[in-house]
Formats: C-alpha cells, sequence, structure tokens
C-alpha cells in the first residue's frame, strides 16, 4: 500500500467525490480532494479582488499560497488555506462560479500538479478530480473514470443540495451543469479526458454503495 496512488476522474455530478471518500475510507487510506484545492485558491482571490482574467495575478497568488488536506479518522476533510480551515467557506456559490477561471490558467495548474503530485508522494490516497489519470498521476495503480446519464448527474445535484436545505433554481442548475461539462471538455490546460488505461464505470444504474465496492473489487483482485 506504500504510496499507492487511486484516482477517480469523471463530469460533474457523476459521484466522484463522494465514491472516491467512500473508497479511501474503505482502504483505510487518505483522500485527496483536488476540487478543494483549486476552490481554496479561488477564495483567496476573491478576498484579495483578484480580477480573474489576471493570470500573473493568479500565478503569483498561487506562488504565495500554501494549501493542505488534513485526514482525520472518522472526520470529514479538512482543507486549510495558509493554516486557516476554511473547508466550509469554499463551498460558496461565488466559489464555486469562479473556480473555473483560475482552473483554466496554466501556470496555476502546473503548482497545483506539483502540489498534489507532493501528498501522493507522502502516503497512499485515493484521489478525484478530472485529470487526476492523464496528467498528475498517469502512472498511478489504478485509474476510474466515473460517468452517468446527463439527467441522472443533474439529479443528483439537485437532491444533494435540497438535503442540504439550500432552495434550488433546477433549470439554472442544469444549464450550470452543461456548461460546467462544456468547459471541462473544451479547456486547453488538463481538459476532462478518460485515461486510455482507466476503468470505465457507468453509474447510472447504480447506488453509492454499489460503485464504492465495484471499485473496491478491482483494488483487491
Amino acid at each position: 500500500m506504500v504510496n499507492m496512488v487511486i484516482v477517480v476522474d469523471g463530469p460533474a455530478g457523476a459521484g466522484k467525490s463522494t465514491v472516491a471518500k467512500g473508497l479511501a475510507r474503505k482502504l483505510d487510506v487518505a483522500f485527496m480532494d483536488t476540487g478543494a484545492m483549486y476552490r481554496a485558491l479561488t477564495l483567496k482571490a476573491l478576498r484579495q479582488k483578484l480580477n480573474f482574467e489576471d493570470e500573473p495575478a493568479l500565478v503569483k497568488l498561487a506562488h504565495n499560497t500554501h494549501i493542505d488536506l488534513v485526514n482525520e479518522p472518522g472526520k470529514a476533510l479538512k482543507v486549510l488555506l495558509d493554516g486557516e480551515d476554511v473547508s466550509e467557506a469554499i463551498r460558496s456559490v461565488e466559489v464555486t462560479n469562479n473556480t473555473f477561471y483560475v482552473a483554466r490558467t496554466p501556470d496555476v495548474r502546473h503548482v497545483m500538479v506539483e502540489w498534489q503530485r507532493q501528498l501522493g508522494s507522502r502516503r497512499p490516497m485515493v484521489g478525484d478530480g478530472r485529470d487526476l489519470g492523464t496528467v498528475v498521476f498517469p502512472d498511478a495503480q489504478f485509474k476510474f473514470y466515473l460517468d452517468a446519464d446527463f439527467k441522472v448527474r443533474c439529479q443528483r445535484r439537485i437532491d444533494e443540495l435540497k438535503a442540504k436545505g439550500q432552495a434550488v433554481d433546477e433549470a439554472a442548475l442544469i444549464k450550470d451543469l452543461a456548461d460546467r461539462d462544456q468547459k471541462d471538455f473544451s479547456r486547453k490546460v488538463g481538459p476532462l479526458k478518460k485515461a486510455d488505461d482507466a476503468i470505465v464505470i457507468d453509474s447510472t444504474h447504480m447506488t453509492i454503495d454499489q460503485v464504492i465496492e465495484t471499485l473496491y473489487r478491482y483494488v483487491k483482485k
């Protein structure tokens, strides 16, 4: 298990974060939420009122930022931004709507990729993202690509937000998810792409527990 890296890539709403967390828990290894890292940097950019079109400023910010992910037994993943716990703050709508601008900046992604590789070199882990198997960890021991029907992904996101007590504009959410897909698949740096050697899991008709168990069996073969 030493330095074992398992990656779960896929589009928004496929359930990859929940699945990756569950698999990490089942294997008793660390969980790496790459999206949370981009969100944390986005939060800092918003706080400093940076222009998201100013790429040099975003790159400078990345070089002067420390982001860490803390895994504690029985507790949710803690995201630290320069030592501050921002686990809840990074889930705001404003952060969600602006993370794309940070993630599309090539030199920011280079910094992030290096951080992610450092985390992966410290301990065995399961990570989720959109380019982990193709860019960040091309030599990962296990690569999974988790997908689901677009309508199912939308409904899952709607159900998730409603379960948190949030009001949901379903039409707007569906449009936002379609926009995210378009941006993820078409961006020039680190686009959403299935690794050639990835195991594809269609979760359209599966429960989260079934998906986790399926991935677990592959790893334990």
